[in-house]
């Protein structure tokens, strides 16, 4: 970005941070009505305490549950359950939040949802305002609590695009660090990876700012620092941190854009039904490596490698191809488990070198290269 260019920064109507701001979630829900819509996922108990308190405090409350990535027939069903909702609450991890986004921004809407879908739909905007939408993470990862998008699977396109509005933002965010504990070892590390793709993309954006920089600047060395005593076990210290981590880089995101690990990861995702958290992470490595062969010696790079190399000990030389083996010692898959060797990945390049997230990528890679970085993850 050039020194004193115009920008600008949205976000969340309001967010609170820190353990035991769930607990405000009845209570900022009847603010905005008394028909709520409870979107949630399946593992966190305290979920039903929220119901009940809803009730309690006068509120009727249509319960639906989503389990993985939302489709455009989960968002047709939460739309049609949510008709005469006043406010929609999402509780859970990012695909619930996104399903949360997604039925706010369409029930006061007679328009299906692919007639506002990027890339695969028709992309219209909006046709009326979004209803009232209060964002409750259980995962530290996303940061969809503060993003203006909803990331939606089309099996009939095998595709996983956007249903983006800039009043898609939720009305309020509540980061509850405590919400987080005791998650397995695999999400809490394939979330945690993409939590850190997302303050690093953003850092070496094309449409990096200044406020994008200041929590990225501090956030990547704070996540590579929790992430590594996660991979080792559960500390509540660095449960916190992660969430901070995400909740910075679903800021950043949103105002700087990301890059090409998350170009390829929703065009991987939408072909072969990896985790997302996983494929980011996978990815890292590679692409961070593609873009400094093509940008040559870059101060960003520079730092990104040496916070990465300080926090997970890794080689100074080498840093970005050390991070698979890294990966591989904490015993998480790579990507051929869902790919198969026989896999097009010349069209799977294609496809994501013209997705919205490689606009903001450093530089311009090649579908080659592209397809490179997967076989490089696999």
């Amino acid at each position: 970005m050039q020194r004193n260019s115009p920008f600008g920064f949205a976000t969340a109507g309001r967010i609170r941070f820190g353990r035991g701001v769930a607990g405000e979630a009845a209570t900022a829900a009847r603010g905005y009505g008394r028909q709520v819509l409870l979107l949630r996922g399946g593992s966190v108990a305290w979920v039903d305490e929220l119901a009940r308190d809803l009730a309690a405090a006068g509120c009727e409350v249509t319960q639906l549950r989503s389990s993985g990535e939302p489709s455009v027939e989960d968002v047709r069903a939460a739309v049609a359950a949510g008709r005469g909702a006043q406010v929609v609450l999402g509780v859970g991890g990012g695909a619930v939040i996104d399903l949360a986004k997604a039925a706010a921004a369409l029930i006061p809407s007679d328009c299906d949802v692919m007639e506002h879908l990027e890339v695969v739909g028709a992309g219209l905007p909006l046709q009326a305002d979004p209803l009232p939408m209060i964002a409750i993470p259980t995962t530290a990862g996303t940061g969809a609590e503060v993003t203006k998008n909803a990331v939606i699977a089309v099996p009939d396109a095998a595709r996983k695009v956007s249903l983006r509005d800039d009043r898609m933002l939720p009305r309020l965010a509540l980061v509850d660090p405590a919400l987080t504990d005791g998650a397995p070892r695999g999400v809490t590390l394939g979330s945690g990876l993409d939590a850190l793709v997302q303050v690093i993309e953003p850092y070496l954006s094309s449409k990096a700012n200044p406020l994008s920089d200041a929590l990225c600047r501090a956030a990547i060395p704070q996540g590579i620092a929790a992430l590594k005593r996660l991979a080792a076990g559960e500390v509540p210290a660095a449960r916190d941190a992660m969430a901070y981590v995400s909740l910075s880089g679903g800021l950043a995101l949103a105002n700087a854009g990301l890059g090409a690990v998350h170009g390829l990861a929703g065009v991987i995702g939408g072909q072969f039904g990896a985790p997302h958290g996983l494929i980011c992470g996978r990815l890292l490595g590679p692409v961070l490596a593609a873009n400094a062969d093509v940008l040559g010696v870059s101060a960003r790079f520079t730092e990104v490698q040496r916070w990465l190399s300080d926090g997970f000990d890794l080689p100074e030389d080498g840093t970005f191809k050390a991070l698979t083996a890294m990966l591989d010692d904490w015993g998480l898959d790579r990507l051929n488990r869902w790919i198969p060797e026989d896999a097009d990945l010349t069209e799977t390049a294609r496809e994501a070198a013209a997705s919205s997230s490689m606009r903001a990528n450093p530089c311009v890679l090649e579908a080659k290269t592209l397809e490179a970085c997967i076989r490089a993850a696999m």
